[in-house]
Formats: structure tokens, sequence, C-alpha cells
């Protein structure tokens, strides 16, 4: 059975960043978040090419940390959505919709 990398991609970015918010424990949150890099990068690895793999993970990355600066200009709720958001398109765009290889 084929994992949806866009549903794993944005559910674990909503997921740790609530988990840290309502325990206050950042590294709690931060475990959420790489469990769920690593499941996806799997997938990616799986059914796409080394170097769509690694455009992924950098983009997955880079949400995580463009919800920082974002958040101090739009707020936490929308920042988070925005970046969970763009993720799971480009996830489901370049990895989901294509059949496996």
């Amino acid at each position: 059975m084929r994992l949806s990398t866009a549903a794993i991609t944005a559910g674990s970015l909503i997921g740790g960043w609530q988990l840290a918010r309502r325990t206050g424990n950042r590294p709690l949150g931060g475990a959420v978040l790489a469990a769920g890099g690593v499941v996806a990068g799997r997938e990616w690895a799986r059914h796409t090419s080394p170097a769509v793999t690694g455009a992924l993970v950098i983009t997955y990355a880079g949400a995580f940390g463009l919800s920082h600066p974002l958040a101090k200009r739009i707020g936490a709720w929308p920042s988070v959505l925005a970046v969970s958001a763009l993720t799971a398109a480009v996830s489901y765009a370049v990895a989901d919709r294509r059949p496996a290889r």
C-alpha cells in the first residue's frame, strides 16, 4: 500500500507544532516532525529519483524553517497551515500522483 506523502508532511508539520505548543516540549514536536520526514522520505525514495527525493526533503525542511519568520508576520496558525499546504501540494504534485516506478 502506497502512503500519501502529502498527508504525512502536512500532518507532521501541523501535528508537531501543536504537540510542541500544547505540551511546551519543543523536542517532542521536533520528534513528530522528524518521524514524518523519515516516513515521507522513505516513500519518496521508493517512488521517485534521488534528485526528486532530495528536493522534497529540502522542501519539507525549508517549510519548517520558513514557518518561524512567517509566523511573526501573519501569525502562528496561518503560517503553519500555509507551509503545510505548500509542502503537501508539492509532495502530491511531484511524488504522490505519479505512478510507482
